[in-house]
């Protein structure tokens, strides 16, 4: 089987809605060392950024015709479940904020999947001993109750303003006549990025057509996707959750996966909920920053970061130097310690929040930053917390997506979405996939007697990394919308690009693209063919274990100003901003 894909381009016309036209180019560009070229973009309405071109464009659209940005974000993951289905859709889960301009309101919404009702500490367990990741991750046992659905429409019964069933026309239409195969999708199948990929008919055939991959480039069709919109557009969320739809995916974990079932129940599908919660903000210099709560740690761990490094004075060092680097490393070695040992759903455990992000605490802690490296940090204890939970591990892979939307009123979207490893379980159903997001969870449930706060429990969230984010002036108006995939190096991923434009004065695509750097309280990873795998001997030198890999992020953003809107998309990947 082929194993490599040549990047192939095919110019279109990208007609933007209300006269305004993008001159003809390809949609996909090439892909320079991986990289793509993205550009500033610049508009005074509206705005979408997204993880490809035709999902922007359909944002862009439902705005145009008077949308709200929940109504811009319903299309827009509908069509990112086509023409991106290794990433995200109706079979995962998602988190995000939705900030009402008029009203001055932040909100936010989980959509994070739910263990089966039959499930508890030993689901990844078999004659008594865990289960290898690789084990676990493909067939039924690891699907979670998907939740973007329920999320979805509880916001939209709260913001939307176009009918339900209209957000789902271009998601449709694309999965009859056929959509444009991007190189990432293409490659993503070719290298097998998920190794059991080929493991069920109906996802073999879809991939691999005549048995061999899809290229990029060519038009692929999904009917029996479009058949599911149109159920779900003619019924609202109940026609996924329950009736045939809900069956089939029972079914299909219980009986197509039956080398690794798992134990969803149609029960399991009719009581899930979306639930909204409050956001998690605090203060950063003349901002204030706003992420999602548990059952993520992504809000929680972004803001340690920040507030670990207030005091820095990070404005007089330049953003790629060791010392800059060295400083954010040590700042995510002590927010990643918190985080294995304190985070979890909250539901279930106690998840000290406030403590988390107190201030005084953050600023102790900050003193143990110095200048040579720490080692391996040690949680600390923050205010209110349970002293007894044993820090815990999870894999949490990269392929997920975000979005950033910014309507005609000033309201913004902040969503990210995921169905976990890419391509999920590897289960298709119905046209799409589902996911395999349980594996976040630990797979020991406790340790020489001790619990671990993320372990399995019935009907329980496990802890995810996802981190939509906004950024709001003194006066309380917005001024970023941003977020990443990227498992748990999401977290590093959105604090180093709002430092870089709140700290060192970027536009938001020079932020996006600035070479990465992160640290999960382990090695620092700096980001393999750009200029700051130079600096690896310099952190040696400070005592870190250095590793230069690549660092495949895929930030989608949006700054705010008296001047107007601004988006970036990443050049890691295939994606575009694009306003009026």
């Amino acid at each position: 089987m082929n194993k490599t894909i040549k990047l192939l381009t095919a110019a279109v016309s990208l007609v933007l809605i209300s006269n305004t036209v993008i001159a003809k180019e390809s949609r996909y560009p090439e892909f320079g060392n991986g990289r793509i070229e993205q550009n500033l973009v610049k508009a005074s309405e509206y705005m979408v950024s997204s993880a490809n071109p035709y999902a922007s464009e359909a944002g862009m659209r439902i705005i145009a015709k008077g949308g709200s940005a929940i109504d811009a974000a319903i299309a827009v993951q509908m069509v990112l479940n086509l023409v991106e289905p290794e990433s995200s859709g109706i079979g995962g889960g998602a988190f995000s904020l939705y900030w009402d301009n008029q009203e001055k309101v932040l909100s936010s919404f989980d959509g994070r999947e739910k263990a089966p009702m039959l499930a508890d500490g030993k689901l990844f367990q078999e004659n008594g001993k865990n289960m290898s990741w690789w084990e676990a991750l493909a067939g039924g046992r690891a699907v979670g109750v998907p939740g973007v659905v329920a999320m979805m429409e509880k916001v939209h019964k709260k913001h939307g303003k176009l009918p339900w069933a209209e957000l789902f026309e271009d998601a449709i239409k694309l999965s009859e006549e056929g959509f444009e195969v991007s190189p990432k999708l293409a490659a993503s199948i070719a290298k097998r990025t998920n190794p059991a990929l080929g493991r069920y008919e109906d996802t073999w055939k879809y991939f691999f057509p005549g048995g061999k991959p899809l290229q990029a480039g060519v038009m692929k069709k999904n009917p029996e996707f479009a058949m599911t919109l149109r159920r779900i557009a003619l019924l609202g969320a109940k026609g996924f959750y329950k009736g045939q739809i809900a069956l089939d995916i029972v079914g299909a974990v219980r009986m197509t996966a039956a080398d690794n079932p798992g134990l969803l129940t149609a029960e399991d599908m009719i009581s899930y909920e979306a639930v909204e919660r409050p956001p998690v903000c605090a203060p950063y210099k003349a901002f204030k920053v706003c992420g999602m709560g548990p059952p993520t740690s992504g809000g929680m761990t972004v803001i340690q970061i920040l507030k670990l490094l207030e005091g820095k004075d990070l404005q007089n060092l330049k953003p790629m130097s060791p010392e800059a680097v060295h400083l954010f490393a040590q700042a995510g070695k002590l927010a990643y310690a918190d985080r294995a040992k304190y985070m979890a759903d909250a539901d279930f455990v106690n998840v000290p929040v406030e403590g988390l992000i107190n201030g005084d605490y953050l600023a102790e802690r900050s003193k143990l930053i110095t200048d040579k490296d720490m080692g391996k940090a040690a949680a600390g204890t923050p205010p209110n917390a349970d002293k007894n939970w044993l820090e815990s591990k999870s894999p949490e892979q990269p392929s997920t997506t975000h979005f950033s939307i910014v309507d005609k009123e000033g309201n913004g979207f902040s969503m990210t979405s995921s169905i976990e490893m890419a391509f999920g379980s590897t289960v298709m159903v119905r046209g799409f996939l589902l996911n395999n997001q349980l594996t976040d969870f630990s797979f020991s449930e406790e340790r020489k007697g001790e619990l671990i706060a993320n372990r399995v429990q019935p009907g329980k969230r496990p802890r995810s990394s996802m981190s939509p984010f906004m950024v709001f002036d003194k006066d309380d108006n917005l001024t970023m919308v941003i977020g990443s995939p990227g498992g748990s190096r999401i977290i590093n991923y959105v604090a180093k690009t709002m430092l870089g434009v709140m700290e060192w004065d970027m536009d938001i695509q020079e932020a996006i693209s600035m070479p990465h750097y992160v640290n999960r309280n382990g090695a620092t990873d700096l980001e393999k063919d750009t200029d700051i795998a130079g600096i690896k001997g310099d952190l040696e030198a400070l005592g870190h274990k250095v590793n230069v890999r690549d660092l495949n992020s895929g930030l989608h953003g949006i700054t705010i100003s008296s001047d107007g809107l601004q988006g970036g998309a990443d050049p890691r990947r295939v994606g575009r901003a694009l306003g009026k």
